[in-house]
């Protein structure tokens, strides 16, 4: 009887706490916040380029057209192959096998460079910038205004090319020789600037990672206020483990291009996309492909 007892009041406590307001409040807010997801995010693959860039020994040139190849087996829409900063890169780009369907775009920060990507074979190209003045002195060597000054050349450039012309903006929401840049200096100084010039796509980027769900939101507010979130990229870096978090954030916020290096490391962006119901890559047998969640 006690037994029995027991287990009636358990199911009546049952049935009580999950007909309280507070509950189906929990599955509308559930409900609501899928709702507010893009069906359908672009991968833009920057590994060969941004990853690469970081390894202390220069990869040969055979081994990053393999990685790029193998990429492009993976259903990735777009793969950025290169900087031409250098001429020697330039082979890269020939000598990759192009699969129909995927973009390989090539880092240009110069009017020259745009003339040789074009040879080579480039449908695409970007441009680097920073809302950080100390960081683009040092990266770069110039002022943020000289270089908005440059991008302007390299954008008169494309357009003479025919290409399209993506803009990425380094250090949105702290900088290794500054610390936090101010969300309004991400959004007035170089966002806006390089949409009006002309690029289709800014990248946020969080260059040193140190950016969390509350800066990200904070960023993204004041620059989806100049700029189309629809023409919105993040570009976020997961030194202190809020990459995928910071991800979440902005796809909540309306964007629906988030930059990756070779997937998230194994597919660990495109795991947490399947798995909240968002389409990526196109469907091949790549383990890529098939970051699905498996519960």
């Amino acid at each position: 009887i006690i037994l029995e007892l027991k287990l009636y009041i358990y199911v009546v406590f049952t049935i009580m706490q999950y007909s309280t307001p507070v509950f189906h409040k929990a599955i509308s807010d559930s409900t609501s916040v899928r709702a507010a997801l893009p069906g359908k995010v672009k991968i833009v693959e920057v590994g060969p380029r941004d990853g690469l860039q970081n390894e202390k020994t220069i990869v040969p040139t055979e081994a990053k057209i393999n990685l790029i190849d193998m990429l492009s087996e993976t259903g990735l829409p777009v793969i950025e192959a290169t900087s031409f900063v250098s001429p020697k890169w330039v082979p890269q780009v020939r000598g990759i096998s192009r699969r129909p369907g995927v973009s390989y775009p090539v880092l240009t920060p110069q009017p020259e460079g745009i003339q040789a990507a074009v040879k080579a074979g480039a449908s695409e190209v970007a441009i680097f910038g920073a809302a950080s003045e100390l960081f683009s002195k040092k990266n770069i060597n110039c002022s943020v205004d000289e270089s908005l000054q440059r991008f302007d050349e390299v954008m008169i450039a494309a357009k003479e090319a025919g290409v399209p012309v993506r803009g990425y903006v380094s250090c949105v929401v702290g900088c290794p020789y500054e610390g936090k840049v101010a969300p309004e200096k991400v959004a007035h100084v170089m966002a806006k600037r390089l949409y009006s010039m002309g690029c289709y796509e800014i990248s946020l980027g969080d260059t040193i990672g140190v950016g969390t769900p509350g800066s990200m939101s904070e960023m993204l507010l004041a620059v989806s206020r100049e700029v189309p979130v629809s023409a919105l990229a993040v570009h976020c870096h997961d030194t202190y483990g809020q990459a995928l978090a910071n991800i979440l954030v902005a796809l909540q916020m309306g964007v629906s291009v988030v930059d990756s290096s070779v997937a998230g490391l194994g597919g660990y962006v495109i795991y947490m996309l399947h798995g909240l119901g968002i389409k990526t890559v196109r469907k091949t047998s790549s383990k890529v492909a098939q970051a699905t969640c498996k519960l």
